[in-house]
């Protein structure tokens, strides 16, 4: 049996190595020169920077993953647990450290409110339950009809829990201080959403980074996705680069051909990878589109993201691994990125400053550091070199007033990625950086279908797809259809 993977992200990736184990003829075709989709590779002057995915979370899943090939994730990389994770800075009143030890943190949030280890104790034990419950009976499942959801397990956890209230009202009726409700909601950005339109479902993300911990792979996300290209590469699977696909070609609701830049595949399975929203508006036609353009336009997207790569000739003293600017009015920032009267490029932006070179020496010359500076931007607004410009400077004057140190004199490698270079690069649709957001009707059974309802033979994985944003879940998208690919196909 002859499989065509679409796309090279992680969830192309994972997807091959999986059925290639299960005996499927494997060939992957990648738009761009290298693995990894949004997980690229930038490297100048000895600088390499990672120009997607920075954090390693979960790590159960990656170990599940692994484990599917009788392997381990020490088996391919080093893993370094953080500490501190990161750091916080709250506008221009405070600046925190969260640790890899529980304890301090229990400490850090009794000396924001009266009884604060105490309240945190309690939310993250609520957080520990429903992640083991989402990880026994959600995430690995698929949902193809109302009837998968309305089980009485579920129902019943999502009443004990409140999953169906929002994050920031579940927050807010745990926690007083602005400090500690904004650490437990701020990795809400990692599912592309804001605390008002995710369910409380996912403060599971709070048991996530603060129990489980923050982990970093020496050699970086990139380890990760090369290592993976490897697993794949030894079960037979083949792969095609700067090769993009230009169509699919379908008789009678199956896929005959995979037609690129260069030649025609034939295949008896074709799991897309690529852009869910390209991959059905352009390389099918419309006969065969399991969803349309007007599907695609009334989903929230999560953001778009101006991203600026920095080689620095210098240590940055104040800055550790991972680092988060919060905006006092962060509220307004939400605003600007899901609020489509108020989209446009942000006035008072929050944050992140990643610098790998503090862990990872193999990311910058010695005494120097990488810099990998994020602003959330709301999708499908104007792209212009005036407003990034005019944003990379606004970011810089903020960051280097709060560390108090000069960044600007001392760069040596700069490069601006923003909504046009994620379309252009990844055909990424509206240039969203991520996907589609979190928000109750766009989770479990109301994402994207893993299987086409139009077409026999065609799968999809990605962060589209069930269970959704970021590469631990990508992993397991990957898992469910794989699964699905071989009970029909195999």
């Amino acid at each position: 049996m002859k499989a065509i993977v679409v796309g090279s992200g992680f969830g192309g990736l994972s997807a091959a190595a999986l059925l290639a184990k299960d005996g499927f003829e494997v060939t992957v075709l990648e738009k761009n020169e290298q693995v990894g989709g949004r997980a690229s590779v930038y490297a100048e002057n000895g600088f390499v920077f990672d120009m997607g995915p920075s954090w390693y979370l979960m790590p159960d899943v990656y170990e599940n993953f692994f484990a599917e090939f009788g392997k381990k994730p020490e088996d391919f990389f080093k893993l370094d647990r953080l500490d501190p994770s990161y750091r916080m800075f709250f506008g221009d009143e405070k600046v925190v450290d969260v640790a890899s030890d529980i304890e301090k943190n229990y400490e850090l949030f009794e000396s924001f409110e009266e009884g604060g280890a105490e309240k945190l104790k309690k939310y993250l034990e609520t957080s520990e339950e429903i992640y083991d419950f989402s990880i026994d009976e959600m995430l690995y499942k698929d949902y193809t009809s109302i009837l998968d959801f309305l089980n009485g397990r579920l129902l019943l956890k999502g009443y004990k829990l409140k999953i169906w209230e929002n994050l920031q009202h579940y927050v807010n009726n745990k926690f007083e201080s602005d400090e500690a409700r904004k650490i437990v909601q701020y990795s809400i950005g990692f599912l592309g959403g804001s605390p008002q339109n995710t369910p409380s479902f996912y403060h599971i993300m709070s048991h996530i980074d603060l129990t489980m911990g923050v982990f970093y792979p020496q050699g970086g996300i990139r380890k990760v996705a090369s290592s993976m290209k490897e697993l794949a590469e030894s079960y037979g699977v083949e792969f095609k680069f700067n090769e993009p696909v230009e169509k699919l070609e379908v008789e009678d609701h199956v896929v005959k051909g995979v037609v690129t830049s260069k030649d025609t595949y034939s295949a008896d399975v074709v799991l897309v990878n690529a852009d869910y929203p390209f991959s059905e508006m352009e390389l099918l036609k419309p006969e065969f589109q399991t969803y349309n353009e007007k599907y695609w336009d009334k989903k929230v997207l999560a953001p778009s993201a101006l991203v600026a790569y920095l080689g620095i000739d210098r240590e940055m003293d104040k800055l550790t691994h991972h680092n988060l600017f919060l905006d006092k009015d962060w509220e307004a920032g939400f605003e600007t990125l899901f609020n489509p009267k108020k989209a446009g490029w942000p006035e008072n932006p929050s944050y992140y400053v990643n610098v790998p070179s503090k862990t990872d020496k193999s990311a910058a010359p010695e005494g120097s550091e990488t810099l990998f500076i994020l602003v959330p931007l709301a999708p499908g607004i104007e792209d212009t070199e005036i407003l990034r410009e005019k944003l990379y400077n606004q970011i810089m004057d903020d960051l280097e007033a709060k560390i108090d140190e000069n960044i600007r004199d001392h760069i040596v490698v700069k490069r601006i990625f923003a909504l046009t270079d994620f379309k252009e690069r990844y055909n990424a649709y509206k240039g969203t950086a991520l996907g589609l957001s979190h928000t109750l009707r766009q989770t479990a059974l109301w994402r994207p279908t893993h299987m086409s309802k139009k077409v026999k033979n065609l799968y999809y994985s990605g962060h589209y797809t069930h269970p959704g944003i970021g590469v631990p879940m990508v992993l397991i998208s990957s898992t469910i259809v794989a699964n699905e690919i071989k009970e029909r196909h195999g």
